[in-house]
């Protein structure tokens, strides 16, 4: 392991689904799993990272301390963090931070949602700063539009077409199936995503996840603790959290609520290449070595722009890869094999959490069903509102 390398040494888990119960509950489940997975107790834990619920009232401003609390007070060092999307990864940044830091050998990073039905409402009341709120109120861009008009865009530069985005789903649905923690195990056909009612054109209800319920663990470690106890465990090796550099942000689009005064050069990389460029370099690996991905499929198409974005083929040539078979577990570079978020739905602040759990179960040999073979890299990607995004390497 390098200096700056920290250790995976347990994972945890609750399934994705609707089940009506509290929060909490999910991450207290996904934690007792990952100490169990670790061999350790809660009484080991010096560092708690919770990342933050903002759907679910106080406790879930202050996740770190809930799981605490829920867990037995310990004394142990917390921490809580929201960053949309990307909240899981930053708990697990800030995990990593304490770790390196070396004022902490032993944390854990817990992320669990309780989400409302239906597509996700602003939360917060008028916000006239937030670029998001402003896509939302001068655009008329709620998130399935914000997905359609990346659709549109990625069908006018390379002539994809609905039946490629209906190809992600399918996929992605049948490597689901041997998911035990997925909300869908059921494989799609690309007729039924076709048939399915429009929601924002080209995308249907099919090409975009749903909301779920869920909760995700990860007990992490400094290397020498890992070699303390004789283990030879799955590493991050490279993980960042970077913002968009105006006026390249996330797809191009305007940016209303950013000072021109900040405008950078932000080199010929966009946010969500500098976010994988970043971690790869971190980690000292290229995206030629990387076994396989996770990324963040809010919608089929978006699937297809992550896997140019990160380096996994050329712009345009998305859709021949996975055409051809190469991002299906047995291919060449399998993406998702968890089965995404079209297999899980969003739980938002686990979800970056629970693509770090499959990268190292992956890794370690124990995904049965959907064992991508000799995996040795796997990367996993996230965006969120208000600039955040997130890259992480795992390697073994």
């Amino acid at each position: 392991m390098s200096s700056r390398d920290i250790a995976v040494i347990g994972t945890g888990m609750h399934p994705w689904g609707k089940w009506g119960r509290n929060f909490v509950e999910y991450g207290l489940a996904a934690a007792r799993e990952a100490l169990a997975d670790a061999g350790l107790s809660w009484r080991d834990v010096q560092y708690v990272a919770g990342a933050d619920t903002i759907r679910n009232g106080y406790p879930g401003f202050i996740a770190g301390a809930t799981f605490a609390q829920a867990l037995g007070w310990s004394g142990a060092q917390v921490s809580s963090c929201y960053a949309a999307c990307a909240s899981g990864a930053q708990a697990i940044a800030n995990a990593r931070a304490q770790i390196l830091a070396g004022l902490c050998d032993v944390a854990l990073v817990v992320g669990a949602d309780a989400a409302p039905k239906g597509f996700f409402a602003p939360v917060g009341g008028d916000r006239p700063d937030d670029p998001d709120w402003l896509r939302f109120r001068l655009l008329g861009a709620t998130n399935p539009m914000y997905f359609a008009l990346a659709a549109r865009r990625r069908m006018a530069l390379y002539g994809s077409t609905v039946e490629d985005f209906a190809h992600v789903k399918v996929k992605n649905s049948r490597h689901g199936l041997a998911n035990p923690n997925a909300r869908y195990r059921k494989q799609v056909a690309v007729e039924e995503v076709l048939e399915s009612p429009v929601v924002a054109s080209p995308l249907r209800l099919l090409d975009i996840c749903a909301t779920s319920d869920g909760g995700a663990a990860l007990v992490l470690t400094s290397a020498e603790f890992a070699r303390s106890r004789g283990l030879h465990p799955v590493r991050i090796a490279g993980l960042s959290t970077r913002t968009p550099a105006f006026p390249k942000t996330v797809i191009d689009l305007p940016d209303f609520a950013t000072d021109s005064a900040m405008t950078v050069d932000p080199g010929e990389r966009t946010f969500r290449e500098s976010l994988a460029h970043d971690a790869f370099t971190q980690a000292g690996v290229a995206p030629s070595d990387v076994s396989l991905a996770e990324v963040y499929d809010l919608s089929t198409a978006l699937e297809l722009d992550w896997m140019e974005d990160i380096g996994l083929c050329a712009k345009g040539e998305a859709e021949s890869l996975l055409r051809a078979g190469e991002t299906t577990i047995g291919g060449r570079i399998p993406v998702n094999p968890s089965g995404g978020l079209a297999s899980f739905g969003e739980a938002i602040p686990a979800q970056a959490i629970a693509q770090i759990c499959e990268l190292t179960r992956q890794l370690q040999g124990r995904s049965e069903g959907r064992q991508v073979e000799d995996a040795t890299v796997g990367i996993a990607v996230n965006q969120g509102l208000f600039g955040h995004g997130s890259a992480t390497v795992v390697v073994r």
